[in-house]
């Protein structure tokens, strides 16, 4: 299997999951010479507060690629991956009310990566249960293979 395209997909809040899905992800796509996709799916509402934020005409039309390449989280992380040489592009996604590891998942095979990383918390199987599991959805949803990160 060659790498050519790999998902990056993680919670832009928690910096200390983004090093280590990047590091992950840049320890794999460098000696591949992969390009990196960073995925970010908006919940409901938080699209247009992004948006707001960032200060865009509000009858202007922009794409959730634009609002997430803007994002704080997702510019750090786009930083990382430029300082290690890796090419990359943000793709981003509008929840909708749907599932953000299927949307994930859909992303993947839009731009036809090879391999996904992801990172996430332990839980407990209830508390997977209760809360739901991103990572978890996006494992058994992908038509590709997923690495998951245990960030703590």
């Amino acid at each position: 299997m060659s790498l050519e395209t790999i998902l990056v997909a993680v919670d832009t809040d928690d910096s200390d999951a983004i090093e280590s899905v990047v590091e992950t992800a840049v320890d794999i796509a460098q000696p591949a010479g992969a390009e990196i996709v960073v995925g970010y799916v908006f919940s409901n509402g938080e699209y247009d507060t992004a948006r707001e934020r960032l200060q865009f005409d509000p009858d202007s039309e922009v794409t959730p690629d634009v609002v997430a390449e803007r994002m704080v989280g997702v510019r750090e992380l786009t930083e990382l991956l430029a300082e290690a040489g890796i090419a990359h592009r943000v793709r981003g996604r509008l929840a909708n009310g749907g599932d953000d590891g299927e949307l994930l998942a859909e992303l993947g095979n839009e731009n036809a990566v090879d391999l996904a990383v992801v990172g996430g918390r332990g839980r407990t199987p209830a508390g997977k249960a209760v809360f739901g599991s991103t990572a978890q959805t996006l494992m058994l949803s992908a038509d590709y293979p997923v690495t998951y990160v245990r960030t703590e």
